[in-house]
């Protein structure tokens, strides 16, 4: 189980900083540069795909 969430948590961290990046107009060469909607999406995945990485790596009691 820990393996599927610390999967599942990466593939939602790196598209999540992508779609940020491209939101924010740092990262050109689509059509979601510039557009903030992308950058708020980008931002949820990246705290959802962080969340699932601590909650799969936290010491257990």
């Amino acid at each position: 189980m820990k393996i599927v969430l610390n999967i599942i948590g990466v593939l939602c961290l790196l598209p999540g900083i992508i779609f940020f990046l491209q939101g924010i107009n740092i990262l050109p060469g689509s059509f979601m540069t510039g557009q903030t909607q992308w950058a708020i999406n980008g931002g949820i995945l990246i705290i959802v795909g962080a969340g699932l990485l601590w909650f799969a790596n936290r010491r257990k009691a």
